[in-house]
């Protein structure tokens, strides 16, 4: 049976595709920030996905469709052209990876190919709706090609390009969750080795994510501002990154350090510990423990990092009215708008909908947008 992606394709193109790739967003469950500061973060992924049909067209041009934004982009596979941004930023996701396959592995694509993509990750949401996108291309390419590239790669490939070509400085979370992540499991990334462990998620909770539909953006935003408040503790400890900092390094050599990059630190510090601890907590079945370590990370992000939203806030508290400790609850992705993620007991799933849809809108004048999810696994070829 033809997948609709495949129909359109073929309506593009006027052939059948060769492969059909699925690569999932995520959602941080906690450990936000911390990525790019060599730290630890324990997201998973989610049912939401990117898909991307592809065949080799014995071109040298690269021809894409966009089939949620009914637009194409064209551009040239010559290893000196690739570097060309688009108008369309949506494009410049795709042409950012097959740059990244020349400019950091050396592979050129042999051949033109035709791609056509369409996802339900929500955008604008801190759902990793552009990581699941590169991750999906990168895989496409690696496919077809038969590049000598594992997932792991792959995900590095989508950083890079969204690093070097987009230009947003994020870390390796979202790429190598989309590639790696584990069915029914969330995945404890360390971020400076790479190495993943997967970690059951307790049965007894959903995952619910709400939308604020406080719109946000990364590109141009605060973000690379946090980025380097914290690479300037760093250089002020004289570590590589913050991971290398524990709480007692801190408060005893923070003298001198610029107040708001302090500030900053201390959140990110402890914001390792605690994903460590939630990792700990979750095998452990230990939910009360959970709840506790996510609303502490919320007050960090909110008081220390300064990311989060009035609005945002307002959705925190009022899920924890209905959940307690019988579940957690905190912002997830890089802030300024975005999504809440809560996991919640199955059966109080209706009644935190319900109290959400009575008072969140009649307060802000905001829609909400809720999202209940499974964790799901990495990439795949379907």
């Amino acid at each position: 049976m033809q997948s609709p992606l495949s129909e359109i394709f073929l309506q593009q193109f006027q052939t059948q595709p060769e492969s059909i790739i699925r690569a999932p967003g995520r959602v941080n469950l906690i450990g936000e920030h911390t990525d790019y500061n060599d730290g630890f973060v324990l997201p998973c992924a989610i049912d939401f996905a990117t898909q991307v049909t592809i065949r080799k067209n014995g071109t040298q041009t690269v021809r894409v469709f966009a089939a949620d934004y009914n637009e194409r982009d064209e551009f040239s596979t010559a290893k000196n052209s690739l570097k060309t941004l688009s108008s369309k930023q949506w494009a410049n996701y795709i042409r950012g990876v097959v740059w990244a396959f020349a400019e950091r592995n050396g592979y050129t694509l042999p051949e033109g190919v035709d791609i056509a993509v369409s996802g339900n990750v929500p955008q604008g949401a801190g759902l990793s709706s552009s990581a699941a996108l590169e991750v999906a291309i990168g895989k496409a390419l690696q496919h077809v090609f038969q590049f000598p590239i594992d997932e792991t790669e792959i995900a590095l490939l989508g950083q890079y390009a969204e690093n070097h070509f987009v230009g947003c400085n994020c870390g390796i979370m979202d790429q190598l969750t989309s590639a790696r992540g584990e069915k029914g499991k969330a995945v404890l990334i360390d971020c400076r080795s790479l190495k993943t462990q997967a970690v059951q998620i307790p049965q007894s909770l959903s995952i619910m994510i709400i939308h604020s539909h406080v719109k946000r953006g990364l590109v141009g935003s605060e973000y690379n501002t946090r980025r380097e408040q914290c690479e300037t503790a760093a250089a002020h400890f004289g570590v590589k990154a913050l991971r290398d900092v524990d709480l007692a390094q801190f408060d005893v050599g923070k003298t001198g350090l610029d107040p708001i990059a302090a500030k900053r630190a201390r959140y990110i510090i402890q914001e390792n510990q605690r994903t460590l601890d939630a990792a700990k907590a979750m095998q452990n079945n230990d939910i009360a423990a959970l709840s506790e370590l996510m609303a502490q990370s919320h007050i960090g992000m909110r008081d220390e990092f300064e990311i989060t939203h009035p609005a945002v806030d307002l959705l925190v508290e009022l899920v924890g009215e209905v959940i307690g400790t019988r579940g957690g609850v905190r912002m997830t992705g890089g802030g300024f708008g975005g999504c809440i993620v809560t996991l919640v007991p199955h059966k109080l799933v209706d009644d935190v909908k319900a109290h959400v849809a009575q008072n969140y809108h009649a307060k802000t004048g905001l829609q909400e947008e809720v999202f209940v999810c499974q964790p799901r696994g990495g990439v795949s070829v379907l």
